[in-house]
């Protein structure tokens, strides 16, 4: 698997892994941080390439850094990439002294399990994002 930065050629696999429309996720690439996993079965030789030949992908992570937080605000894709772009902003937040956080559906115990292996600790109830409830995880700054 590889992670890269994403481009703005990734929206619409982005927008298809992460149920979202195409110009959220445009916008995303332009307005966050923004990682992406290749799936490895369908990835060729980046040299090799056209630009009408991206590699379809496996997963998406984004975040933002806030005053002394890194806010996970998308994350998709398989289990084996979430749990590997789940890497991108605690590397990211370790380096600055930061926080990360990142909220889950209540009922999607699939991810939990992936984001409490990545060493997120459970915080408690977190919003509500199109009327269902998430679970707010943090991973704690290393010191």
């Amino acid at each position: 698997m590889r992670v890269r930065d994403a481009v703005e050629a990734d929206a619409t696999d982005m927008a298809s892994l992460a149920n979202q429309p195409t110009d959220v996720m445009r916008n995303l690439v332009h307005d966050r941080t923004v990682r992406v996993a290749d799936n490895p079965e369908n990835a060729s030789v980046e040299q090799d390439q056209s630009a009408d030949e991206q590699p379809d992908l496996c997963g998406v992570v984004s975040y933002d850094a806030g005053e002394d937080t890194v806010h996970v605000t998308q994350l998709a894709g398989d289990q084996d990439a979430v749990g590997r772009l789940l890497e991108e902003p605690v590397r990211f937040a370790n380096v600055e002294g930061m926080a990360v956080e990142v909220l889950i559906e209540v009922d999607d115990a699939t991810r939990q399990s992936v984001v409490e292996d990545a060493g997120f600790e459970r915080e408690g109830s977190g919003p509500f994002f199109s009327g269902k409830q998430t679970v707010r995880y943090r991973h704690a700054a290393e010191s």
